[in-house]
């Protein structure tokens, strides 16, 4: 049986709700801002294979499909395939003159090196994740706040 893990994430950014929507709806900017974030391939402009590679010497490949992209409600989501299967999502509030981003993410690991020893690599995932989550959060803050043409 796979492996299942559910993450939660809250960001706070120094921006407005309607900036940083736009800046996590791009997907392809991420490769700007998001280290993590090695390789982006559109397929249509609903879905694309990324490649993402944090701490562990594993790169997750990925085929990422639009599922909600409602700006009024301020929630994003995507399904997950590939190494990974499940979905992950962003709801945004506004928070003073700033950004609450939360994000969550349901999956359950396909890859079979991944799947070989749940018990112990639970811990190193969830360690990887975390990083690559903290790693994301800066990386945005500081797109967002460098002027662009």
């Amino acid at each position: 049986m796979p492996a299942q893990y559910r993450f939660d994430n809250l960001w706070h950014l120094h921006a407005p709700r309607e900036q940083v929507y736009a800046a996590l709806a791009d997907v392809d900017s991420y490769l700007l801002w998001w280290p993590q974030i090695r390789e982006i391939h559109r397929i249509d402009d609903d879905s694309g294979r990324v490649r993402i590679r944090s701490l562990l010497p594993y790169t997750l490949e990925l085929l990422l499909v639009r599922a909600v992209q409602d700006e009024a409600h301020g929630i994003l989501r995507v399904n997950v395939d590939g190494d990974l299967r499940g979905w992950c999502a962003w709801q945004f509030s506004s928070e003073g003159a700033g950004t609450r981003a939360q994000f969550s993410q349901e999956v359950e690991v396909t890859a079979p090196m991944l799947q070989r020893v749940p018990f112990a690599i639970r811990p190193l995932l969830c360690g990887n994740h975390a990083h690559m989550m903290r790693s994301g959060e800066r990386g945005l803050s500081g797109y967002l706040a460098s002027p662009r043409p």
